[in-house]
């Protein structure tokens, strides 16, 4: 991961810092003596020997230190030379200073330690005696100056001296406090960047995880939600400290009866028809009672189809060991029916019964073919289906594959584009089926479509959904309870297969296949599409 933009910035900002304090030290020192020279207040030994001089060079050093403002603030020229002029400029305004004001017996030579040691700062630590040597260089010269103009007396010489000496200590003991101060520094921006790109990843994959993440704090006010969390409860209008209850009221009322008794029982949540069932669980942030709650989401529907799959590879296991041990037999028996069907010393009633056995026996067939073609049903692969244009491919394959009439069943897409995630076979597979039993329920409905196929986009998430709707008898509810269930069919010749094979297929897509009753009669089978927005997993 890269770093972050601004991080280039703030490390060039950090080094011009220092530069800008020194000078506002400066802007200080030279404001003080320039105020107390016109105001009339300087105290002894300040401007004794040379007042003009002290008034010009304080003037001038308030005027420089003005403009270094401006150097530093548009950084031109560059660091380096900045510092070296500036350095310089405090050396001279502090030496002719302590000269106008009676030499090294001023007192003004120690505000060279302060420009020393704030050289070295500045300078992160290189050249750690060059501005003490300087500054030395500076002091002699100018007591050799006073000594020469009869100012200064012979003794001075050793406070000259004992002020190097502690130029050049501070200069070395502040060139190891720099360097310290540098790596310390240098060391917490780098762990500031790694737990920056370390919050910037765990924010990227928490925001993909297919488990949905929520944080929320002891007011319920939603603090972070990623995107699974999201699509799970509806696709809300959230925003950050919203409060739970106005995205999910019933998983609001989860989470206070968690805090009440975290070892009560949870229940399943289902934010609308549309979208699967969720399975919340909670988990305390911290210790203290009034601490945040982190709160995962699971898709009861992709849990129910992992363990969907392992049945299926159980049951295709079981159904290959044990295909030979039935379709063999019920090959004889199906093949000695067709034989004594044939014979002529038969009457009606015997004929009658060669009969069953033959219908039984195919329905036995269809039943072992559909059981291993359900286990060995391949991985679904998605692609993006414009449903403007494959409904209609579908619905003439359809038409003319059964030898339907066209009128026999009607078209209504929305003139929005819908646009769907979906393995187009599987997808075929599901609405043969579907329209196969709309077809055999609505054949004594006497007008026409008897059948209609509706896409649209459901009103409150936006989601695609196709309806199929006939015009039979409907479905009891204590029937539709079952129809989705392995086996469980009410027709004399069906397997109980179709509609349990269409939900897994669908499931499969991360879609769901419901049923809906019509009011006005006839029933509803609806599947509802994933947001194709969303990536599929």
């Amino acid at each position: 991961m890269q770093p972050f933009p601004f991080a280039h910035a703030e490390s060039e900002a950090q080094i011009w810092k220092p530069l800008a304090l020194l000078n506002l030290y400066r802007l200080l020192i030279s404001g003080l003596f320039t105020g107390l020279f016109y105001s009339d207040y300087l105290l002894p030994p300040l401007a004794s020997h040379d007042p003009v001089l002290f008034y010009a060079v304080s003037l001038i050093y308030f005027a420089l230190a003005i403009i270094f403002i401006v150097l530093i603030s548009n950084r031109w020229p560059r660091f380096e030379l900045q510092i070296y002029l500036q350095i310089g400029t405090d050396i001279l305004a502090t030496t002719l200073l302590m000269h106008a004001s009676g030499s090294i017996s001023s007192g003004l030579g120690t505000l060279l330690i302060v420009t020393v040691a704030g050289g070295s700062i500045v300078m992160g630590g290189r050249h750690p005696l060059m501005f003490a040597a300087l500054a030395t260089l500076a002091v002699l010269g100018e007591q050799f100056t006073a000594q020469f103009v009869g100012l200064g007396e012979p003794n001075t010489y050793t406070q000259a001296g004992i002020l190097g000496l502690t130029l050049f200590v501070t200069a070395l003991a502040v060139h190891g406090f720099a360097r310290r101060i540098r790596e310390s520094e240098a060391l917490a921006q780098r762990r500031g960047l790694d737990l920056a790109n370390m919050s910037q990843l765990t924010e990227h994959i928490i925001q993909r995880m297919q488990t949905g993440i929520m944080v929320i704090d002891e007011a319920d006010r939603i603090r972070l939600m990623n995107e699974s969390a999201w699509y799970m409860l509806g696709m809300p209008s959230a925003t950050h400290y919203s409060r739970l209850a106005d995205l999910s009221a019933p998983l609001a009322d989860q989470a206070q009866r968690w805090r009440a008794d975290p070892a009560a029982e949870i229940e399943m949540i289902q934010p609308s028809a549309e979208h699967p069932r969720v399975m919340p669980r909670f988990a305390r942030i911290g210790q203290a009672s009034g601490s945040g709650t982190l709160i995962f989401l699971e898709d009861a529907t992709a849990m129910a189809r992992h363990a969907q799959q392992l049945q299926l590879a159980a049951l295709g296991r079981l159904t290959a060991s044990i295909a030979h041990e039935i379709r063999n037999p019920l090959g004889a028996i199906s093949h000695a029916g067709q034989l004594l069907g044939e014979s002529p010393q038969l009457d009606e009633h015997d004929r009658r019964l060669t009969g069953i056995i033959g219908d039984q026996s195919r329905r036995m067939n269809t039943i072992v073919e559909n059981i291993m073609q359900l286990s060995r049903r391949d991985h679904s692969t998605p692609r993006l289906i414009e449903l403007n244009h494959f409904l209609p491919n579908f619905l003439r394959e359809f038409v003319a594959g059964q030898g339907l009439r066209p009128e026999l069943i009607g078209l209504n897409i929305d003139s929005s584009p819908l646009r769907v995630r979906f393995d187009p076979s599987q997808l075929e597979q599901i609405l043969t089926n579907l329209c196969q039993n709309a077809v055999r329920y609505s054949e004594d409905y006497p007008g026409f479509p008897k059948v209609v196929i509706h896409a649209a986009l459901t009103g409150e998430s936006a989601r695609p959904f196709i309806d199929i709707l006939d015009h039979g008898p409907g479905i009891d509810p204590q029937i539709a309870a079952h129809i989705f269930e392995p086996f469980y069919t009410t027709a004399t010749s069906g397997t109980g297969l179709g509609l349990y094979i269409s939900r897994e297929l669908a499931e499969a897509n991360q879609a769901h296949l419901n049923y809906e009753p019509v009011a006005t009669g006839g029933s509803c089978f609806r599947i509802t599409f994933q947001d194709p927005r969303r990536q599929m997993h």
